[in-house]
């Protein structure tokens, strides 16, 4: 699979659940972290400043799905991302 023009290919990296006031926060249910953290899976042909294998943040409200050899990711625009690790 490989991504073309500026899209980027990241694989999802679950957050672990935490507690705050004995209340069990999920990511579901976090309204104050806007960004997910994923790893770079492909990058595009225009795409620059990230690399694969790059960890990243990206907004949670962006992109779309995609099941490839059963497994799901997340195809986004490279602008998108915020923050490269």
């Amino acid at each position: 699979m490989k991504a073309v023009n500026h899209y980027v290919v990241v694989d999802k990296i679950k957050e672990a659940e935490k507690k705050v006031g004995g209340l069990l926060i999920t990511e579901s249910t976090d309204t104050e972290n806007r960004y997910l953290k994923g790893k770079v899976i492909s990058v595009g042909n225009l795409v620059e400043g990230v690399e694969v294998g790059d960890v990243v943040n990206y907004d949670k409200h962006a992109g779309h799905g995609i099941t490839h050899k059963d497994k799901f990711y997340f195809v986004i625009r490279v602008g998108d991302i915020v923050l490269v690790d």
